[in-house]
């Protein structure tokens, strides 16, 4: 089966303009730019055909060509990520039997979470979208409480039934539990990395849908699946000793350095 990773990247965030341009420094005091480090991390990932990064605006274009990606321009009207590897794999011509999104705010996404989730996807008989998620432990609870606590909006948590198919996802932190954990404790939290896997028919629909009420409220893409009866898998992935952020909001870049040095990642 073939598959095309599309890193989908826009200007105009309204959290944080300009996010994908962001210079990000690592264990060896280099700065790349957030699409970079993306785009590094996609190419990362073993079993895929193509990576292309899709943008509406020019000087993400010009700042990923300079790095040697691939560019697929798209319309200024897409509402979101997912909408915009739909109209990219249009553009393309399709011809890919699973299409992946990496968004361009993910630059710690180890390559196992992308290959375990095609893996997944090719797997189950149902599910048209699949997704990972990564056991919180205590530390990676106590950020997402932080961040909450003073206003921002951080990680987004995910919950799913018996049969792995999800449930809700929320940047509320869900479930709720009032037990405190240690640092290297196992938590009943899941954080939805955001990454997912679609077959290209679920794909095509989705762009005819109109926004749900509840993508609406908690601005979150993926419930556009779940509130059209779409099913969605949750692959638990495994994270190996690596740390995983998205890069959010501006405080975010020093904690996402930091995590880079701790791991000796470059």
């Amino acid at each position: 089966m073939s598959v095309l990773v599309v890193i989908p990247a826009r200007y105009a965030s309204t959290r944080y303009p300009g996010k994908p341009l962001v210079a990000l420094r690592g264990a060896t005091g280099e700065s790349k730019s957030l699409i970079q480090r993306s785009w590094e991390a996609a190419k990362a990932v073993s079993g895929v055909d193509r990576v292309v990064v899709a943008t509406d605006d020019t000087r993400i274009r010009d700042a990923a060509q300079a790095f040697g990606a691939e560019v697929v321009m798209t319309s200024e009207t897409c509402r979101n990520g997912t909408e915009r590897c739909a109209e990219a794999l249009d553009v393309l011509g399709g011809g890919y039997d699973i299409v992946v999104n990496l968004q361009g705010d993910a630059p710690l996404t180890p390559a196992w979470f992308i290959e375990d989730l095609v893996l997944a996807l090719r797997d189950h008989p149902v599910a048209e979208v699949a997704t990972p998620v990564l056991r919180c432990d205590g530390r990676a609870l106590n950020g997402f409480l932080e961040d909450r606590r003073n206003g921002r909006v951080g990680g987004t948590t995910a919950v799913f039934g018996t049969n792995h198919e999800a449930l809700y996802f929320s940047k509320e932190v869900v479930p709720f539990t009032s037990h405190s954990y240690a640092a290297d404790e196992d938590t009943p939290v899941f954080h939805h990395v955001g990454v997912y896997a679609y077959r290209p028919s679920a794909l095509a629909a989705y762009s005819r849908w109109p926004v749900g009420a509840l993508e609406d409220l908690e601005g979150l893409e993926q419930l556009r699946f779940l509130e059209r009866d779409v099913p969605m898998l949750c692959v638990e992935v495994e994270a190996r000793g690596r740390q995983f952020w998205e890069l959010n909001n501006p405080e975010d870049v020093a904690r996402i350095e930091a995590m880079m040095v701790e791991m000796n990642q470059s």
